[in-house]
């Protein structure tokens, strides 16, 4: 039932499907999955993030190739117009992408066992929400500042926005979450300076976040001279999927509640 030759351009839904126990679907995968690690020995890789091998991916007769993000816009026009059937999500909110997870595993036959993971990943932000409140009770609630890159500044996506909140968090570029494109999301140093913010929390997409850089040219704001200066790696918190639930969220959890790194 299904599509039963799918190529995955991005780690999430690789991840569901192996969660599913459905991976002997996928054909083809992204350089940039990384989760589960077994995915990376098993499938091959055909595409980085916002490019792939047209050839190498129409040769492995896709009935399937799904991606995420206005990002990999270009990619799926290629593909498309080579013939192959693409299916591009575009979520942004926590809510959308739960609804993006059930889709995928409707396609697959797996609505039910999918539906059960989703409760399991709410259960989980419920869970978190409530110890965040009661920690934002204890000591106060922080302002968080998110970083998804530096040059040009770049603050977080809807659904990292929504996860500092609902965490007992504020973020202090919230105004912006509903801008859908990383373009409407640049600010300048003097803005993030501005926020006074007194957590930076740093995923810069595809390298790791430069600690001198944000000393260099943030060293006024609170967060980076009373040292809660934090990374979290960005395939737990940038991908919209499983790993979001299961290990971006207590991840952000901790960031905004430690004291030091």
């Amino acid at each position: 039932m299904g599509p039963r030759r799918i190529v995955c351009l991005t780690e999430e839904p690789t991840e569901l499907l192996y969660l599913l126990g459905e991976e002997d679907r996928i054909v083809g995968i992204s350089v940039y999955a990384k989760r589960p690690e077994r995915a990376a020995k098993e499938k091959p890789k055909v595409s980085s993030f916002i490019a792939g091998n047209v050839e190498k991916i129409a040769a492995l007769r896709p009935d399937l190739i799904i991606g995420f993000s206005d990002i990999q816009a270009n990619l799926a026009r290629d593909l498309i117009s080579a013939g192959l059937p693409v299916l591009i999500t575009n979520q942004r909110s926590l809510e959308e992408i739960l609804e993006t997870m059930q889709m995928l595993g409707c396609l697959v036959g797996a609505a039910e066992k999918t539906g059960r993971l989703i409760g399991e990943w709410k259960r989980n932000l419920d869970r978190f929400a409530v110890q965040g409140r009661q920690l934002a009770d204890q000591v106060g609630t922080p302002t968080a500042l998110f970083m998804e890159w530096e040059d040009p500044f770049i603050t977080g996506i809807r659904w990292v926005s929504e996860l500092i909140e609902l965490l007992g968090a504020r973020d202090v570029f919230a105004s912006l979450k509903e801008k859908t494109l990383a373009k409407d999301r640049i600010v300048t140093l003097e803005q993030a300076r501005a926020t006074e913010a007194d957590v930076l929390i740093g995923s810069w997409c595809g390298k790791p976040m430069n600690r001198q850089w944000i000393q260099d040219h943030l060293s006024t704001l609170p967060a980076v001279q009373s040292g809660r200066v934090h990374e979290i790696e960005s395939e737990i918190i940038l991908q919209p999927g499983p790993a979001l639930f299961t290990d971006g969220a207590p991840a952000m959890l901790e960031a905004l509640y430690s004291a030091r790194y």
